[in-house]
């Protein structure tokens, strides 16, 4: 048994934290000697354990001497998460105002070494399209697609796009352009309105006063504490990249595709697990039937795998008497501190019993790699990727996803996924302006290699825009957790407007393409699940049409005309797909009769 002397001794910060002795933790961290980022055995920093335990005094003694608040423990769940989990509203109010401060100031920071990475590349002008994909009716046709186009010139990034955002009905399009800026002593980040042809200016700043803005508000405290904890992160540990094959009849060979006249190798990513987390234990008993009734439908009906994990609530009377209790379980701190005392077999653990819901959903990414493509991946377009990601949690995904041990190449398309019916497929195209002319974009070929040349005027703000103060005064700026609710809300709103009052179907009946066979939906199915059903339903009915049949119906008044039409052009990519194919098989076929003759030549 480890004694109370080899803790203080081994963690003294984590020893103070246990008893809430913020006093004599206070005097530890001004001695500068202690390591405040020490993880314990269990693998909680001290502020990890502070949060977890619910100790107010020593979590605020630990923020104000600056540790870390974007850190996470062995199971991956966040300061931030622990924090929701305890249900104290003025925990979790000081917790969020350290990780958004400490979020603002560590990407502002990082922008300027971004750029200053990019200034020693090569410059260059290349298009990213952003397509998103789903095997689920109306999705892929109602979620946006957009193209970035980027330009770099010394320590100078310019990227356009179309899509603004979500606005509850329906998406927003513009034409905004970021530039980025880098200076020696910092970076500038202009954000252009073209449509309004304001701009937008803004220094990276990393003070205090840059992050008013920034501030949770009540309502947003509020809203954490009365909805479930959800994490979704794509686990890379069992991925393994193989190459496709090519061929029939055992003539297999290693699959090429050509992707903008650039010929690639095709790698499928097998393994690919996309794992949604949700905890409830911190809501009432309102909130999580009120939760379970607002749930998302396609999270209703689309995890594929699902485990209730939980912790052993039956060693409390009641649920009133761990809402103030840091330690349901009687854990001592010789237990605690002790590796050799396996708690998580005992189903013990510090702070609130959880309630772990884990939903797991096996996919396939694919990866069109390039040996000679004219960029670099690791010079030019991770910077990139990097700057982009501090605001999109999109961009954020594929940094995940490109920075593994990708095989050899340049990855000029890649098909990740996103949500758990969602992915997202990123091609690379018109590479220094080859393919089709850009405006102020021209290029210069030399003895060995071809140069982009950009216009300084790209990097510049337009004359006649008038330019509106601070970029943070004055707009909505979303974080990469709101990012993501926004897409799955407009997808859901795809649904829901796309549905009717005909014959509902549940999804295995719309995987096989058939009508219900059961003359009414079950009582227990939400409102939501029915919303799901009817659009599917009516999607399904469409498809069914005949595929020579390309004009709108004049007998379908129930239907939109524009999903109409959405589902018509689907149906003719369909065709030409299914065309395609059997040009290749057709093709196959004769090289293999070829081939079967000129063997049984003689020579």
């Amino acid at each position: 048994m480890v004694t109370a002397e080899c803790i203080k001794t081994e963690y003294p910060l984590h020893w103070c934290v246990w008893y809430n002795d913020y006093k004599n933790l206070r005097d530890l961290l001004s001695r500068k000697e202690h390591d405040k980022e020490k993880k314990d055995n269990r693998g909680r920093t001290p502020l990890m354990l502070a949060v977890t335990l619910g100790h107010l005094e020593s979590t605020r003694t630990l923020l104000n001497s600056e540790a870390n608040v974007n850190c996470e423990n062995l199971k991956g769940w966040t300061v931030v998460q622990e924090a929701v989990a305890t249900g104290d509203p003025e925990l979790l109010q000081m917790v969020l105002e350290s990780r958004d401060f400490q979020r603002y100031t560590s990407r502002m920071a990082g922008i300027p070494e971004l750029l200053q990475r990019l200034k020693e590349a090569p410059d260059f002008y290349v298009e990213m399209k952003w397509e998103f994909t789903s095997w689920v009716p109306l999705v892929s046709r109602m979620c946006p697609s957009d193209t970035y186009k980027v330009y770099k010139q010394g320590s100078s990034v310019r990227i356009d796009t179309t899509l603004l955002g979500f606005d509850h009905t329906s998406w927003q399009r513009g034409n905004r352009s970021y530039v980025f800026q880098g200076h020696n002593d910092g970076a500038t980040m202009m954000e252009i309105d073209h449509d309004t042809q304001q701009v937008y200016c803004e220094q990276m700043r990393t003070t205090e006063d840059s992050l008013g803005m920034l501030l949770p508000n009540e309502e947003s405290v509020s809203q954490r504490l009365t909805t479930p904890i959800v994490t979704t992160y794509v686990d890379t540990e069992k991925i393994s990249f193989e190459r496709n094959k090519a061929g029939m009849w055992g003539w297999r060979s290693d699959k090429t595709e050509m992707i903008n006249g650039y010929e690639c190798k095709v790698f499928g990513a097998s393994n690919v697990e996309l794992i949604t987390k949700t905890r409830t234990e911190h809501l009432t008993e309102t909130d999580k039937a009120r939760s379970k009734n607002n749930k998302h439908p396609l999270q209703n009906f689309l995890g594929i795998a699902e485990v209730g994990e939980s912790q052993a609530t039956a060693l409390l009377p009641n649920n009133e008497e761990f809402r103030n209790s840091s330690n349901p379980c009687n854990i001592t701190p010789e237990e605690y501190f002790d590796c050799s005392v396996d708690l998580e077999a005992q189903g013990r653990d510090i702070g609130r019993p959880k309630e772990v819901n884990v939903k797991v959903q096996k996919f396939k990414a694919n990866l069109w790699l390039c040996e000679n493509y004219p960029l670099s991946l690791p010079e030019q377009i991770l910077p990139i990727v990097d700057l982009m990601a501090i605001s999109s949690s999109h961009f954020a995904k594929l940094k995940d996803f490109i920075q593994m041990q990708l095989p050899s190449g340049f990855p000029v398309k890649i098909e990740i996924p996103l949500f758990h019916v969602l992915n997202a497929r990123i091609t690379f195209g018109n590479i220094f302006a080859m393919d089709s002319e850009v405006a102020h974009v021209s290029k210069v070929q030399e003895e060995d290699r071809l140069t982009c040349v950009l216009d300084e005027c790209l990097f510049k703000c337009p004359s006649g825009y008038s330019q509106i103060g601070n970029g943070i005064d004055g707009r909505r700026q979303f974080s990469m957790e709101e990012e993501d609710d926004l897409l799955q809300f407009a997808i859901q709103q795809s649904l829901i407007d796309a549905g009717t009052e005909k014959d509902e179907v549940d999804i295995w009946e719309a995987l096989k393409a058939q009508k219900p066979s059961r003359p009414e939906t079950p009582s227990f199915l939400g409102e939501e699940e029915r919303q799901l059903q009817r659009a599917i339903q009516a999607s399904l009915e469409l498809y069914q049409h005949d595929v020579n049949n390309l004009e709108p119906q004049n007998n379908s008044p129930d239907t939109d005309s524009e999903f109409h039409k959405a589902l018509l052009l689907s149906q003719q990519d369909q065709e030409r797909k299914r065309q395609r194919e059997e040009e290749e098989r057709l093709e196959e076929q004769r090289l293999l009769e070829e081939i079967l003759a000129l063997s049984l030549t003689e020579k």
